[in-house]
């Protein structure tokens, strides 16, 4: 395997730049990118100079997703940190334009291909979700037939757009890194590639022989990450788990610290962002009578648990707790746990940044 990958290598650099080693690049030349990019960013409607996610707040906080950024999107369980995913990587697709230039060749002006690695779930449960999001029909009632002729007739006529939409998906279980790498090098210059999407960054194997511990081989699947984007210099999303650490506190809003090993994940990333719906721990807190209660404080009590509840009702944050390029702090969106979708809020208050 890893003749195949060195040569790969050697095709991808061949292709891309004629050699092998850029080695040192003038600062002229640097500066000349950076002000295409800001350039770009001016001209396109959403004034970003990234990778739009689709969102319109979240895409205000980052100014879209950068090339060669590795981007982590984390969360507890049930919080929807695959949907969020599903969503950014279905908004980026749908919003793919290119256009031929005067050598030739193809310029990008939005959006972007798409390669989505699903190390949990199954390419046609992926294609599922993306339907239901799509369609706005539950994923179950499509798993199980339950639809009638108009949603069936819905779900038809969405497929067919959808289709068109550039999204590349890879559901091969227990993958190396390296074995990623390969293929995204190979997606890269046969169709394209703009964005990344990988499913769980726990579920990638480091690839080496008798790591010392499980923090070192995440470790090493971090830094071959952060290298993927740099090479393809194309954004990468990984998926994150959270330790149990935030089960403990009164205030679940996740932190830095809760990084399943931690370290490497928070020095490597240049955007980390939790997915937090405090929806999901109120009404699993619904308050009982004290044995020393009366009737009346009892009632106070358990109504302001139920306005807290409809207060966060369809209410996600996305927080943005590290980012080089930028502020950070909460963005909220609205999520539809009907479908696992998430959308702009109708109306958004003024935002904080933390810098």
């Amino acid at each position: 395997m890893g003749q195949i990958q060195v040569a790969e290598q050697s095709l991808y650099d061949l292709a891309t730049t004629g050699r092998q080693d850029e080695g040192f690049k003038e600062f002229g030349q640097a500066l000349r990118t950076a002000i295409d990019m800001a350039a770009a960013a001016f001209q396109r409607d959403g004034q970003l100079s990234g990778v739009p996610s689709g969102f319109r707040d979240l895409d205000g906080k980052l100014g879209g997703m950068h090339p060669s950024d590795l981007i982590i999107l984390a969360g507890r369980p049930s919080m929807g940190k695959t949907a969020l995913a599903t969503n950014i990587a279905f908004n980026a697709a749908r919003l793919y334009r290119d256009a031929a230039k005067s050598d030739g060749t193809r310029e990008v002006l939005d959006g972007a291909k798409v390669a989505f690695f699903s190390l949990e779930m199954s390419a046609e449960q992926l294609a599922t979700r993306l339907l239901s999001q799509e369609a706005e029909i539950s994923s179950h009632h499509l798993r199980t037939g339950s639809v009638n002729q108009d949603d069936f007739d819905k779900v038809v006529m969405v497929s067919r757009d959808m289709s068109k939409f550039p999204i590349y998906i890879d559901d091969t279980p227990a993958l190396s890194v390296s074995a990623l790498r390969t293929r995204c090098r190979r997606l890269h210059r046969q169709q394209g590639l703009g964005l990344v999407v990988i499913d769980y960054l726990q579920l990638l194997t480091g690839g080496g022989q008798g790591a010392e511990s499980r923090v070192q081989e995440v470790s090493a699947i971090t830094r071959g990450l952060k290298a993927l984007a740099k090479e393809l210099n194309v954004p990468v999303i990984a998926l994150s788990q959270l330790s149990r650490a935030v089960e403990a506190r009164d205030d679940k809003r996740p932190q830095l610290s809760d990084l399943r090993e931690s370290g490497s994940i928070e020095q490597d990333a240049d955007v980390v962002m939790f997915v937090y719906r405090e929806q999901y721990y109120l009404e699993r807190a619904e308050p009982s009578r004290k044995p020393d209660e009366d009737d009346s404080k009892f009632q106070d009590r358990h109504g302001r648990w139920q306005k807290s509840c409809e207060d966060a009702h369809n209410i996600a944050e996305v927080i943005v707790a590290k980012q080089r390029h930028g502020p950070i702090g909460p963005v909220k969106l609205y999520f539809d746990g009907n479908f696992t979708k998430f959308s702009d809020l109708a109306y958004q208050g003024p935002q904080v940044d933390y810098e």
